[in-house]
């Protein structure tokens, strides 16, 4: 198979081969499950098309940057790790714009969780805020997890199996004291005793900002934004912040100077 030249066509079983192969270097390196997912994809629709890895990038010219990005990362990892060959596309990729994240006030949070009335998904709130939680990582906690002595919460799913620690806020402390009879296993089972859907998830989110009438587009990452963003607001180090939100680089977090307003209503005064 030559990266820069015709391919020859492959047989059906010959796909499927690469495609174990390249499922199994997925998983030795631990790479997240949507990650995966999305290489297999990109890699089945390459191997399956024909096309030089140049055209088959070019087909993308019309999608998004990040489904641009995507593609070609896949086909990267794909080249340098499965066929041992050394990628040389240096198809030129658009730089990410900066995109300022929503976030709501302490009121808006406070409102969502307030007209919760189900126990659980209110539990399922104060994770995702008091202690700046992804959504897979709260499917993911379970009752050991939790250091009530130490108010400590050990996130042991974390995204890119990097493990952390963050603290276990006294409102979050209360709601787990009277949740659950039974504190084993996972703190968020489903009907079927099976982790709770991502669906789930995120549409107890968005019934509970409609019902507290917030008027912006949240989704489960909107109460991770908030978390941060809240933190800086009141005047934490933004390396501490970086910790609990578990960012490999200090750049990702920095994009919360740009919603924090505490320097902007400073700023404000001197006019």
């Amino acid at each position: 198979m030559d990266s820069a030249g015709a391919r020859r066509p492959l047989s059906q079983q010959e796909r499927y081969s690469l495609i174990g192969r390249l499922i199994e270097e997925i998983k030795l390196r631990k790479y997240s499950y949507q990650t995966g997912k999305a290489y297999v994809s990109v890699i089945a629709g390459f191997l399956k098309s024909g096309k030089t890895a140049r055209d088959f990038l070019l087909s993308y010219s019309d999608k998004s940057d990040s489904s641009m990005r995507n593609a070609y990362f896949a086909l990267r990892f794909f080249h340098d790790n499965v066929l041992d060959e050394r990628f040389s596309e240096k198809i030129p990729l658009a730089k990410r714009s900066v995109k300022i994240p929503v976030v709501l006030n302490r009121n808006e949070i406070a409102g969502m969780i307030d007209v919760c009335v189900n126990m659980k998904h209110r539990l399922l709130l104060m994770f995702l805020y008091y202690a700046g939680m992804r959504l897979d990582e709260v499917r993911n906690i379970m009752w050991r997890d939790i250091d009530t002595e130490r108010d400590l919460i050990h996130i042991k799913t974390a995204k890119g199996g990097k493990e952390r620690v963050v603290f276990l806020h006294k409102n979050l402390k209360g709601m787990l004291e009277v949740y659950g009879s039974v504190k084993d296993g996972f703190i968020f089972k489903s009907q079927r005793s099976g982790k709770y859907n991502k669906r789930t998830i995120q549409q107890v989110v968005k019934n509970n900002a409609l019902k507290a009438e917030v008027k912006k587009n949240v989704t489960p990452h909107t109460l991770r934004h908030s978390f941060a963003t809240h933190l800086l607001e009141s005047g934490a180090d933004i390396r501490y912040i970086q910790q609990l939100l578990g960012h490999k680089d200090l750049k990702t977090t920095q994009i919360y100077t740009h919603v924090a307003n505490s320097d902007i209503k400073r700023l404000a005064n001197l006019i």
